[in-house]
């Protein structure tokens, strides 16, 4: 166990388990922070070691990013893909940071992102599989231009990701979504794909879903 701690700002839920726990990382959406996601804890599992992390980006008056996001551009120009990379590697080394930090379990980590967190949590998963095991991607997409260019050579067969949009999303287009089915298919990655009818936000029966589907790879 190491004594310096993760580099980004977060906040901690400890396990029951004194060693070797699950490891749950919750990654906020742009212009929130790391009290947003981490609502969901005390409803999850005891057995999860649950670390929610602060995007690197302030925003002003409060708030923070994981990339700047220009909302009047088109899908292509939208997001600032070289900070949004940066985050992702940020991310990664964050992830290695925690598991010397902490007492969890390395090849039991499980990521939560929301919205920008979701788009940065593909990223991180598949640029760097052998870090990560379960994805819960709500309210994302698929971003290809911050992914790897060689995705058919890595080795994907540990992943396993649940995602989820609101049909009425009127931040992120479901459309863009459903695109994210198909794409984890052609790589024979695992996956479950569920849409709510809801907004830009995570509906009750969504939170309940994606607990089970998360104790059910615990």
């Amino acid at each position: 166990m190491s004594h310096s701690s993760p580099s980004l700002y977060h906040i901690v839920r400890k396990s029951i388990l004194p060693e070797n726990a699950p490891l749950l990382i919750l990654l906020h959406g742009y212009g929130s922070d790391e009290n947003d996601l981490f609502s969901f804890a005390s409803e999850l599992p005891k057995e999860l070691f649950i670390v929610s992390v602060r995007a690197p980006y302030e925003m002003q008056p409060y708030g923070n990013a994981w990339y700047a996001i220009n909302f009047d551009a088109e899908k292509g120009k939208w997001s600032d893909n070289e900070q949004a990379k940066a985050s992702r590697d940020l991310i990664a080394k964050f992830i290695d940071e925690t598991v010397n930090h902490y007492p969890v379990d390395k090849n039991k980590v499980n990521l939560l992102g929301f919205s920008q967190g979701a788009i940065l949590s593909y990223a991180v998963a598949l640029t760097y599989p052998q870090k990560v095991k379960n994805i819960m991607a709500l309210s994302g997409y698929i971003n290809k231009d911050i992914f790897p260019k060689n995705l058919e050579t890595k080795d994907y067969s540990n992943l396993d990701f649940y995602c989820s949009h609101g049909s009425v999303d009127q931040v992120i287009p479901v459309d863009w979504a459903r695109q994210t089915a198909p794409f984890l298919k052609a790589l024979n990655i695992k996956y479950t794909y569920s849409e709510f009818p809801v907004g830009h936000g995570v509906a009750p029966q969504n939170f309940y879903q994606f607990k089970e589907w998360l104790i059910h790879r615990m």
